[in-house]
Parts: C-alpha cells; sequence; structure tokens
C-alpha cells in the first residue's frame, strides 16, 4: 500500500478543481488505524475516531468501514456520525460546557455519554439513575501536550472533574444509583513520551477500584505525528506492550475484565492531509523575500495559533535552487504561514504544499475577509474525487437575511 502522494498528483488535482484546495489521502487513514490496532492487539481495544479533527461526511464513511467507532464534542458531530452509518453503540459522545438539553439529546440517541462536570452528573443521575450508562472523565493533573492551549490535563483546564473530587462523585453515584460505564481522562496532544499514558493508566487504576460496575478505561488520544523531519511519531508498538501487561495485571489482581478505548483524531488523518496553494506574488523587501500566497490563517490557522509548524515544498520547481522565503496570506491582517523556510526556487503562479494538513485544517477554516473556503478532494485508490466544492457568493449570503 503506497501511503504518499506525489507533486505530480498533487499538481494534477490542483489543475483540476483549483486552488487553494485540501486534498486527503484515503490509504494513509488506512495505514494510521492499522498500527493501532496492530500495536494494541494483546488486548481487547476500541478506538473512536476524534472527529473534530475532520468531519467530512465522506472521511467518517471511510474510517467507519475501517472498523473504528467515532468520539464526537458536539451534538451536530453526533447526527452527523449516525448520518454517516455509525450505530449509536459506535458513538461517543464528550462535550464540554453544553447545556444540558444537549446532553439529552444525546441520551436520546442513545450514544455513550461522557460527563465531565459535577453538576451535570449530578442532574444526569437524578433523570436517569441507573437505566442509562454513563462515563465519567476525568482531570488527572497531569500537563502533557505540544502547546499549552491543547493541554487538557492541567490543574487550570476546564476539561474533566479533579481527581480531588472523587469522593463527590462517589456520593452522587450513591444518592443516584448512577450506572457508571467507564472512566475517561485526555491530559492532551502530542504527547512524545509514552510514559505520561502510563502514568494517566496508573491514576485510572486508583480510581476504578471504586467503581465495581465499570467495563472499560478511556485513555483519550494525543498520539504524536511528525511534523519535522527530526521528529517521531509515538511509539504506540512499545505502549501497546507495556499497557497490555498492566490492564492484565490489573485485571488479574482485582478478578475484573475491562477493556481500554482511545480517541485518535490527528493521528488518524493529520498527515493523509495535503493542502496545495497557489503563489500570487514573489515581494521583496529591504530584508525578506515574501511569497504571497493564495490563503491565509482562514484556510489553516494552526500556524497562527498555535505557532505550529507545517513543512511546505514548491511542487512546481522541485529542482530549483534553495533560497530563503517568508510565506505569507492573503488575508488582511498579519497572517504568516512560515519564517525564513528554505524552499526550491519559488516563482509566481508556482504551486506550494503544506503537509500535515489533514487535521485541523478545512476543520478550522472561515470567510474570514469574505474569502471563499477551499475544495476537498479524497484520492483513493488513485482516483481523485470532490467531496466539497469550494465556497461561491451564495455561500457568503444564504444565511442572511436582507432586511433594508
Amino acid at each position: 500500500m503506497n501511503s504518499s502522494v506525489s507533486g505530480e498528483q498533487l499538481i494534477a488535482i490542483a489543475h483540476e478543481y483549483g486552488t487553494p484546495v485540501y486534498i486527503y489521502h484515503a490509504e494513509k487513514i488506512a495505514e494510521q488505524y492499522n498500527k493501532l490496532k496492530n500495536a494494541f492487539s494483546g488486548h481487547p481495544t476500541r478506538f473512536f475516531y476524534a472527529c473534530k479533527a475532520l468531519t467530512n461526511i465522506n472521511i467518517l464513511r471511510y474510517i467507519k468501514d475501517l472498523g473504528a467507532s467515532v468520539d464526537c464534542v458536539s451534538i451536530n458531530e453526533v447526527q452527523i456520525a449516525l448520518k454517516a452509518g455509525f450505530e449509536p453503540g459506535r458513538i461517543l459522545f464528550t462535550p464540554n460546557c453544553v447545556d444540558f438539553n444537549e446532553i439529552l439529546a444525546a441520551q436520546a440517541l442513545g450514544v455513550n455519554i461522557n460527563i465531565d462536570n459535577i453538576s451535570i452528573l449530578e442532574q444526569f443521575g437524578n433523570k436517569f439513575g441507573h437505566s442509562y450508562p454513563v462515563c465519567i472523565r476525568i482531570n488527572p493533573h497531569i500537563e502533557a501536550g505540544g502547546n499549552y492551549k491543547i493541554s487538557t490535563g492541567h490543574i487550570d483546564s476546564k476539561f474533566g472533574i479533579s481527581i480531588h473530587q472523587v469522593r463527590h462523585i462517589e456520593r452522587i453515584v450513591k444518592t443516584t444509583n448512577l450506572h457508571v460505564q467507564g472512566l475517561h481522562m485526555h491530559t492532551g496532544s502530542e504527547i512524545k513520551d509514552v510514559n505520561v499514558f502510563m502514568q494517566a493508566l496508573e491514576i485510572m487504576f486508583n480510581i476504578a477500584v471504586n467503581f465495581p460496575g465499570i467495563e472499560f478505561i478511556d485513555l483519550g488520544s494525543g498520539f504524536k505525528v511528525p511534523y519535522k523531519d527530526d521528529e517521531h511519531e509515538t511509539d504506540v508498538d512499545s505502549l501497546g506492550a507495556r499497557l497490555t501487561e498492566a490492564v492484565k495485571e490489573f485485571e488479574r489482581e482485582y478478578n475484573r475484565t475491562l477493556e481500554v478505548w482511545f480517541e485518535p483524531g490527528k493521528y488518524m488523518v493529520s498527515e493523509c492531509g495535503y493542502f496545495v496553494v497557489k503563489a500570487n506574488v514573489i515581494k521583496q523587501t529591504t530584508a525578506t523575500v515574501f511569497v504571497g500566497v493564495n490563503s491565509g490563517f482562514n484556510h489553516l490557522i494552526r500556524p497562527m495559533f498555535y505557532d505550529a509548524y507545517h513543512r511546505i515544498a514548491n511542487i512546481s520547481n522541485p529542482s530549483g535552487a534553495e533560497r530563503i522565503y517568508t510565506v505569507v496570506g492573503n488575508i488582511c491582517e498579519t497572517d504568516t504561514f512560515a519564517w525564513d523556510r528554505v524552499l526550491h526556487e519559488v516563482r509566481e503562479g508556482d504551486m506550494l504544499v503544506f503537509y500535515n494538513a489533514g487535521a485541523y485544517g478545512y476543520e478550522m477554516c472561515s470567510n474570514f475577509n469574505s474569502r471563499f473556503r477551499p475544495a476537498e478532494v479524497l484520492l483513493k485508490d488513485g482516483k481523485a474525487m470532490l467531496i466539497r466544492k469550494r465556497d461561491e457568493l451564495t455561500d457568503l449570503l444564504h444565511n442572511q437575511i436582507e432586511v433594508l
């Protein structure tokens, strides 16, 4: 299985569908999912694709057919997952700071529900008692992740119920006869060190002994994917072996059987994505040579929002002389993709590709400056298929109500 896409293929797709364009390679998604399945094959493990990374319904259907389940963070994602064909039992709803009515809507749809708030937990227990199982999201007070904005398990995080409030949880469970099916935690994204997962697992074990009815432990995700040439992804094989040994030891000691759940998002789709743009202008100033492209942070916000690095290549002139450029967008704001980046000589009209653009690329797009959101294309079995058309002017206006 070839899980890479050539510059020639990207250029051909860009010519057919225009730029900017997001291109997703299906076989790379399958490769990533199979890595996880193989790494954790020693113990019953379920993978719920965190669809907030990329929710195009075609991607969801492809991932469903691979055998994965799906994790949703809004009731709208739940409804899209159902429309994509996921059965309710294969959907996990992990909301945050939502109105109780959204929890009720998820319960009515019959999906798995994660609760991360004492107030919501008590309301749910009072209404449903033991009749509907829930999973409780714990905040382990572990800071992990590549950027503070994507670290979710530290002490000041809004996510989860503090480990110091476990006694409070126990009182709610006892008072309302709540059916606790699982325990969940997610420490952050871009975790390189497998010891972080093992530390979280140990915390979960310590809490699990207080909930004899639980059926699974959910460790979220945060698996690292490489963005730079010298980076490496999380060693899932090592993690799988160590986790399997630890869970089996827990099961023997407490005479219980536990599934392990994970919610990979970026790990599944980041590397499948290519974002192709066109160089509009080459602009030389006293200190810098700018490449101004026909996109901006309205299409790929991660560099401006997270200081994220995306490898960029000039696929129109791959053997040109290397020069240093600052790559910027066409938005009327400071809009920088990369400072002082070495690229093969860029000429006006050349096409550049941003790698690792599958996760949180299109998903965080906007129409800022009344720019159109780009098209999305799925490359599967060597065939390129349009899975979302580029915006048109009517898309900018269709929800507006003209009263003047």
